[in-house]
């Protein structure tokens, strides 16, 4: 499993308020409450993303409440996968449940830049910039979290079951 696209680049300690600000969480329609994700931080966020775009961030990326939603919204954006330093650990499970396809890897977090064209593969950790021609080795998912991943969530994994 692969993920291929363009760099939108965020810093350390992006909050689940501010992937999907609180005032929207009433919203019950998936494609309009990803309407708003990273208004906070970045108002040209959906009109930039496109579908398979990467998202690059620093450390604690998702910290904040455990909320599902803000997962759900990144995904629902169109992006394929989210590299950062670190995950806040329940926002790293949440992701993993939804289907959000996302790695951990300190030196691609840090050298990639906005722009760039990245390709991830899943099942070795390895992260290309093709922009700069350079290789980042990141956490592969054990094949478990591989299958659930192929399966676009757990729930969807565990009905195949």
């Amino acid at each position: 499993m692969e993920a291929k696209g363009k760099v939108l680049k965020y810093k350390d300690n992006v909050d689940t308020d501010v992937i999907i600000p609180a005032r929207y969480l009433a919203i019950q329609d998936r494609k309009e409450l990803a309407s708003h994700c990273m208004e906070d931080i970045d108002r040209d966020f959906t009109k930039k993303v496109k579908p398979g775009d990467i998202m690059v961030a620093g450390k604690n990326f998702g910290c904040g409440s455990s909320r599902e939603h803000a997962p759900m919204v990144i995904k629902e954006s169109g992006i394929g996968c989210v590299i950062a330093e670190t995950f806040a650990r329940i926002f790293y499970r949440n992701a993993i449940n939804i289907g959000l396809p996302i790695i951990e890897c300190r030196e691609a977090s840090e050298e990639i830049e906005e722009g760039d064209e990245v390709t991830v593969d899943f099942e070795t950790g390895i992260i290309k910039d093709e922009t700069k021609n350079k290789t980042y080795k990141g956490q592969p998912f054990p094949e478990f979290m591989q299958k659930i991943m192929k399966a676009q969530g757990l729930v969807n994994y565990i009905n195949e079951e």
